[in-house]
């Protein structure tokens, strides 16, 4: 296999391109290790001790560290060790490391995040935040169900409740056009329809 590329990423690491496709990033002092050198072949042997040795221990002390500052889903770890230029099998085998330790666990972060944000975002707002960081959808489902008959979900009249009153909102005052605009408000922040006419009702008898 040729190095048909050396180039430099910082002023540790480089990025390694074989027979003209990125491969993997090395720190400038495994090249002279390996023996990685531009237009020279790349040793069965060195390739090998990289694939399978360094980059996948490399990948997976890349995720503890992540994981020692906050929870991730797999999908957010997959694209952080993908910004790093580490190969796929790299990836995947870091992956199943951590998730064998249940270090991820998306369904338990859909639960923990649901918990957290529960008293902020309505349900929609919610869903939407867990299918962007990659959660799917059974596991969003299995959370909400678990949340619901703990009692730990949104409350969604509460909420709109806590937002009208932020807003000043009074139904006495407001004409037609104000109350078109706060049920719109409401309606973005993901609270159905029959929701946000109880929660207008209800803010006139406060």
């Amino acid at each position: 296999m040729t190095v048909t590329r050396i180039e430099e990423l910082s002023r540790s690491r480089c990025k390694i391109y074989l027979e003209d496709s990125f491969a993997f990033v090395l720190y400038k002092g495994e090249l002279r290790l390996f023996g990685v050198r531009e237009q020279e072949e790349l040793s069965e042997e060195s390739y090998r001790e990289i694939m399978q040795e360094v980059l996948p221990k490399r990948a997976t002390l890349r995720c503890m560290n992540l994981l020692q500052s906050r929870a991730y889903t797999e999908s957010k770890l997959r694209s952080k060790l993908k910004e790093g230029g580490y190969p796929q099998e790299s990836i995947d085998s870091a992956l199943a490391y951590v998730k064998s330790y249940h270090y991820v666990d998306d369904l338990q972060f859909a639960k923990d995040y649901i918990v957290n944000q529960a008293g902020k975002k309505s349900k929609r707002v919610l869903e939407q935040d867990l299918i962007a960081r990659g959660v799917s959808r059974d596991e969003i489902e299995a959370a909400f169900a678990e949340a619901a008959e703990k009692g730990d979900g949104p409350d969604e009249l509460a909420l709109a409740q806590m937002w009208l009153a932020k807003k000043r909102y009074d139904p006495a005052q407001a004409d037609f056009a104000e109350k078109r605009k706060v049920a719109a408000f409401l309606s973005r922040k993901g609270i159905c329809a029959e929701t946000i006419r109880k929660a207008m009702e209800l803010a006139g008898e406060l």
